[in-house]
This record gives C-alpha cells, structure tokens and sequence, in this order.
C-alpha cells in the first residue's frame, strides 16, 4: 500500500513540473503596442453621483470600455466630452479601458 501511495506522489510530483514548465517557456508575442495616455485623469473616484470625468493632455474623442471583475463588459461608448454617465452601473468595482488615439489606460473604477 505505502509502494502504491509513492507511485502516486511520484507521478502527481512529474506531471506538476511539466506542467509548470511547459507554462514558463510559453511567451505569447506582443501584437500591438500601446502608449499611456499623457496627463490622464479619472475623477471622482469612488463615484457617487452617476457621473465621472475623464480628461487627457490633448481632451480628443475616447473610447470607453467598462467591464466588471469577471472580464465582462458592462458598458462601451464613445464620449467627445469630459462626462461618462455611470448611473446605469450597479453599486461596485470595475475596470475601466479608456483609448484616446493610438493610446490606452486601464484604471480601477468605483461606483457607490
């Protein structure tokens, strides 16, 4: 019974450090390289009133992508302005993608 019990733990012991080493050389390529996004500010933060602001150096047209702690996407829409209306979004943390141009910036976004 004790043989078996060090068989098991030897075999458990070789396919973990396969496993674990297959997973280190793997290196996925880099598709697209992203710039931040120069003077970006997000504010208020936590919000409270349903609105936040989100304002850059150069203040161009952004895309805006909000998605919940599980990687889903809640919310997507283009703003021109400095205001994103938020008060649709249930009370909680999210994650933010902003691009503006040839830039991007994730940021951790609060709603109460």
């Amino acid at each position: 019974m004790a043989k078996n019990y060090f068989y098991i733990t030897f075999l458990l012991a070789f396919f973990f450090t396969v496993s674990v080493s297959a997973q280190d050389s793997k290196q996925l390529p880099k598709t697209q390289e992203t710039t931040a996004i120069e003077g970006l500010s997000l504010y208020p933060n936590p919000v409270t009133n349903g609105k936040v602001y989100i304002t850059s150096k150069n203040d161009l047209e952004k895309e805006i992508i909000v998605f919940d702690l599980l990687g889903k996407k809640v919310l997507q829409t283009h703003i021109a302005t400095r205001e994103l209306n938020v008060s649709d979004l249930v009370p909680g943390v999210y994650i933010i993608k902003i691009s503006e141009e040839n830039a991007s910036a994730t940021r951790k976004l609060i709603i109460r």
